[in-house]
């Protein structure tokens, strides 16, 4: 059942109700009274008197501008002042230019982890907790100070017994409870919100909570986070063959949900690299990096969506290390697919194409006017195309696209969103460090490959047996199907008469036409898979020919006899 779905028992607990009053008092004290009172909300609480709000310029601000730049303020100080579940959640807001005005947008993306770190022993009593044995029987020391302090986790760097240096992310004890708990009752507020401000509900607020409830919940197990990580460097070892981008090693015996133990990589961050320093060799291998990771999201559909210069690491030897995999996306090949085809519909300027791919995976209530959507297309993106990474503004170029897909009620889902958001953050590690280079045309000079990749032998005959497989099934189960059908239909006592006269035969030869097709569409398929199987191999007798050959040609025949025996069916 959905987060937003599930209601909050308000006398469960006197930690949830003293929880619920805090948060009501902080957004009340920060100008949100009015909508506090019309939702009834203070109604739950017993005795509970809303405290007067601080700040009254929202009904000062004189534009519309204004007016979203001051809601945006009042929501990042009272998102501040209540902790790390709400910090997340302005975060996560703070990425929907698709959504919110620009000004609401930037004010939002002044959010900062403001959150201090705990006392050593308690951490202590953490890595014990998840060793299940003495510091001292895995680590040699453990330095007190952390390296990274944030919401959710905090970084220190230690030294195995081994002599490997390496870093310990321990996650917060008692952080788990207390998002799951925020969660719920932030979900209660907004289904309470939305019954009284229809255009809140417009917004699509709850669908965003509900979608980063399920993601929190992910990155509250470093389990998931070692396992994005070993699969990106798998994915990454079979592309980076001068070995350039660094993955820190995972110790997993050593690993558990609240504790992660990886390589430390010691390096500089990108964000803290002087500009002028960066040489030429960086800049090269940054420049190869850009290509693997839009081959890990177009070939792999597996890719890491956090990429911003925090994460990266100028190594020895200009090598480039990366970090954090909490954050990362999944392409089914249906969308990776559909994404080669959008970018390869950017990069020809065909936007009629890209208008049609675009309805294929967004969601929309009704169809919208394809010749105004191309229109509107190709003058919003037009002249962001074939610019650098230095002349292009990333996040007017994403708002420029969503905001005229919106404008003809065109919803990108979530999961597109993410795309679009890790294609635009590689420019801003080029920027940080006055890289310049063209995202466009690395994609154009990848995206043959990858399409090569995507209609491969292999991939060809993986879909004709898949497609076999579901004509077969459909043609094994709609007659049965079709008899239930009959048979419910029959228990109700309906009775449908029809007579057709002298078109007997007619709708005989249809019947089987019909299904002649069908068998001979399969027999094709599994001809086609055999074909491709020796395309590359020389024959010169039947003995030549692959097992595998042998056995689709096999059940091409068969097939195709039994399509031309029914074909003199009678």
């Amino acid at each position: 059942m959905s987060v937003i779905k599930k209601s909050i028992d308000i006398g469960k607990t006197i930690r949830n109700v003293a929880r619920l009053r805090e948060i009501l008092s902080v957004f009340a004290k920060h100008g949100f009274d009015e909508i506090i009172i019309r939702s009834k909300l203070n109604k739950v609480i017993p005795n509970f008197v809303l405290p007067k709000s601080v700040t009254n310029d929202i009904d000062q601000a004189l534009n519309e501008y204004d007016f979203w730049r001051s809601v945006g303020r009042r929501l990042k100080l009272a998102f501040e002042e209540l902790g790390p579940s709400f910090i997340k959640v302005g975060q996560l807001l703070a990425t929907r230019e698709d959504i919110f005005n620009p000004a609401f947008i930037s004010e939002l993306k002044q959010l900062q982890d403001k959150v201090k770190p705990i006392d050593f022993i308690i951490a202590k009593e953490v890595i014990v907790d998840s060793l299940g044995q003495p510091i001292d029987s895995v680590f040699s020391s453990i330095e007190e100070k952390p390296i990274g302090v944030a919401s959710i986790g905090i970084v220190y760097k230690a030294t195995l017994k081994s002599g490997e240096s390496v870093v310990i992310k321990l996650r917060r004890p008692e952080i788990k409870k207390k998002i799951l708990t925020d969660f719920e009752i932030m979900a209660y507020i907004v289904s309470n919100i939305e019954k009284v401000a229809p255009e809140f509900k417009y917004l699509g607020i709850p669908r965003l909570i509900d979608d980063f409830f399920k993601s929190i919940k992910l990155e509250l197990n470093f389990l998931v986070e070692a396992n994005n990580s070993l699969k990106l460097k798998t994915n990454l070892e079979k592309i980076d063959k001068k070995e350039i981008l660094v993955i820190p090693r995972v110790f997993r015996n050593l690993s558990s949900e609240k504790m992660l133990v990886m390589e430390c990589l010691n390096g500089i961050p990108f964000n803290e690299i002087p500009k002028e320093s960066a040489n030429k060799e960086l800049k090269e291998n940054l420049h190869a990096c850009v290509k693997y990771f839009l081959h890990t999201m177009l070939a792999d559909g597996f890719f890491h969506a956090d990429l911003h210069g925090g994460n990266f690491f100028h190594l020895q030897g200009n090598k480039i290390g990366l970090i954090d995999f909490g954050l990362v996306g999944n392409l089914s090949k249906k969308n990776r697919t559909s994404l080669v085809a959008i970018l390869y519909a950017l990069l020809t300027n065909n936007f009629e194409n890209l208008v049609y791919e675009f309805l294929d995976v967004a969601d929309f209530e009704e169809l919208p006017n394809h010749d105004h959507l191309i229109r509107d297309l190709r003058e919003s993106l037009t002249p962001y195309i074939g610019l650098s990474v230095q002349e292009m503004d990333a996040t007017a170029l994403t708002h420029s696209l969503v905001s005229t897909l919106s404008r003809h009620q065109v919803y990108l889902p979530r999961e597109w969103f993410i795309i679009l958001r890790a294609l635009m953050t590689l420019d801003g590690v080029g920027k940080s460090l006055r890289i310049d280079m063209n995202i466009f045309e690395i994609i154009d000079k990848e995206i043959h490959g990858i399409l090569s990749e995507l209609v491969s032998k292999d991939a060809l005959i993986e879909d004709s047996v898949w497609l076999g497989r579901d004509i077969m099934n459909s043609l094994r189960i709609v007659p049965r199907h079709l008899t239930w059908v009959l048979k419910e239909f029959a228990k109700k006592n309906y009775r449908l008469d029809i007579e057709v006269k002298g078109l007997d035969r007619e709708l005989n030869i249809l019947t089987r036409s019909i299904y002649f097709f069908a068998l001979a569409l399969l027999s094709s398929a599994f001809f086609l898979a055999g074909t491709l199987i020796v395309q590359d191999i020389t024959v010169t007798s039947l003995e030549d020919l692959p097992i595998l050959t042998i056995l689709f040609w096999g059940f091409a025949s068969v097939v195709l006899g039994r399509a031309f025996f029914v074909v003199r069916l009678k």
